[in-house]
């Protein structure tokens, strides 16, 4: 994950903002009812631990990359950041309140051990929300008509939901619930399939570079000759036919939610 993000973690802001719809289901999900330190883990630049930031609910963002905490301290320097990975936490044990992740789980060594970490560091009681994706949702992604190898890439990285589900019961989270989401029109944190309705935004380099199925995974012979006949597509309404081909009841993303029991 540090290699990753320090390679993109230049210009990531320009296009990787928190998005008000998924900052308002982490507060929800979350539901901060004590004072104290709050964690999220694989932070990047800080965008979402920044808004879910509050007087009575300090946030502290942890992660592997230095490019990515030099942008969050400068950006919010009134926030706590530290170097770390969700395998090795630096943190006492019983110190958090509750615990959010955007994004993350893909990037982990092991997710049996980041969650065990996350447990050793959550008091009894505390909520913990994760914001990700499954691969059988990204083979729903209609990008794999346009990009197979790179969303093959993408989907192979991305651990399956039942996977998830036993590194948490291993740990310890013992109640697992989920909630679907669908990428909304106005969506203002513009990752991978940001363009489900809006296909023209994946001509934008700007917004390619800031996703790291783009930025890393692909093959530049592929995106180049998938961008073209996007445009093709597009120009000629065809773009319609493929979308549809690929509605599906899956939903988009996924949120996951536990708790730490006594």
């Amino acid at each position: 994950m540090k290699a990753t993000y320090d390679h993109i973690g230049n210009g990531y802001n320009n296009t990787r903002k928190a998005d008000p719809y998924i900052v308002e289901r982490l507060q929800y999900h979350l539901n901060a009812i004590n004072e104290g330190l709050y964690l999220d883990i694989g932070c990047g630049t800080g965008n979402y631990t920044a808004k879910l930031h509050q007087k009575d609910v300090q946030f502290m963002g942890i992660d592997p990359s230095e490019k990515m905490l030099k942008n969050a301290k400068k950006t919010h320097p009134n926030i706590t950041w530290k170097q770390g990975m969700a395998e090795n936490i630096p943190l006492e044990n019983n110190s958090v309140e509750g615990v959010v992740g955007t994004l993350t789980l893909h990037h982990w060594n092991s997710l049996e051990k980041g969650f065990s970490e996350l447990h050793r560091v959550m008091k009894s009681y505390a909520n913990l929300v994760f914001f990700t994706s499954t691969p059988i949702q990204m083979q729903g992604y209609w990008l794999n008509h346009y990009f197979p190898k790179m969303l093959k890439d993408s989907i192979q990285q991305m651990p399956s939901l039942a996977h998830i589900k036993n590194a948490m019961q291993a740990a310890g989270f013992k109640n697992i619930y989920t909630e679907k989401y669908s990428i909304q029109p106005n969506l203002q944190d513009q990752f991978l399939y940001v363009g489900k309705e809006n296909p023209t935004l994946y001509l934008d380099e700007n917004i390619r570079n800031g996703i790291s199925s783009f930025s890393l995974l692909a093959n530049q012979e592929e995106v180049e000759k998938g961008l073209q006949l996007l445009e093709k597509d597009i120009n000629s309404g065809e773009i319609n036919t493929i979308m549809q081909n690929y509605k599906n009841r899956t939903g988009d993303y996924l949120f996951i939610l536990s708790q730490k029991e006594s």
